[in-house]
């Protein structure tokens, strides 16, 4: 079990720490005594505080004044939560109308450290019930978002991903490093990736790329539904319309090929 007063004693830290943020986001610059007046707490709490979130990137000490400032790190992370939420809502265009065309459900995921992040779904009229992917988790390898994901992601992690032990979820989840690395060549050859029967035995999905301005993929999108209405003979027709979809939305990003 947990020592409790040390949980206590972390929880309290992350909340002065997130006061700080916040006294910063007010008065847009602070002095560790100001700081230290604001929390309600010593000087030298303060001071240690503010470190930590200077080795973050998220404070930042104007070198002629001595001041705290809100630094880069904050910038950058709510330029990741603007991403999505631009990603969601330009997909939003397009989206619907694929899920009406193929009758199927429609997701959105984006990266997130090895995993599918699922950010977004449309339901088709087909979908009787939604799967309520939004918010969650997916291993890369066996799914159809996962694969273009994980095929489009960095050498170095994509090794990584393939280096731990890939777990079997379905029936036909191919868990194998080196097939999975040949289907990933291909689809980063085909321009689509597929999952049939890999994540949820009687669940098919195919999946293809959403590129961001500079040309990177920053999103997949997928149509998915059972298997007996997405069976592997439909799969070229239905990555055709995926594919579509996913060069709409990418110029809706700012791609331009």
């Amino acid at each position: 079990m947990g020592n409790g007063s040390g949980d206590g004693a972390a929880v309290q830290s992350v909340d002065r720490a997130l006061t700080i943020l916040k006294l910063l986001a007010r008065d847009g610059e602070l002095g560790v005594s100001e700081l230290a007046a604001g929390l309600g707490v010593h000087r030298s709490t303060a001071f240690r505080l503010v470190a930590t979130l200077e080795r973050h990137d998220l404070v930042e000490q104007d070198g002629d004044r001595g001041g705290y400032r809100l630094g880069v790190g904050v910038v950058r992370l709510a330029g990741a939560t603007s991403a999505r939420l631009d990603l969601v809502r330009e997909s939003r265009t397009v989206t619907p109308a694929l899920a009406r065309a193929v009758g199927e459900t429609v997701n959105v995921a984006v990266l997130a450290g090895r995993e599918a992040l699922y950010v977004d779904e449309v339901a088709g009229p087909s979908a009787l019930q939604l799967h309520h992917w939004v918010g969650q988790r997916i291993p890369l390898h066996a799914t159809s978002n996962g694969k273009v994901l994980l095929a489009h992601a960095p050498a170095a992690l994509r090794e990584e991903v393939l280096a731990a032990t890939l777990p079997v979820l379905a029936g036909r989840t191919v868990t194998d490093p080196g097939r999975v690395r040949a289907e990933l060549a291909e689809v980063r050859r085909r321009g689509y990736a597929t999952a049939v029967d890999e994540l949820e035995d009687g669940l098919s999905a195919v999946a293809a790329p959403v590129l961001g301005a500079d040309g990177s993929v920053i999103a997949s999108i997928s149509a998915s539904g059972p298997t007996f209405r997405m069976p592997e003979t439909a799969i070229a027709a239905v990555a055709e319309q995926v594919m579509t979809a996913a060069r709409e939305v990418s110029a809706r990003m700012g791609w331009f090929g």
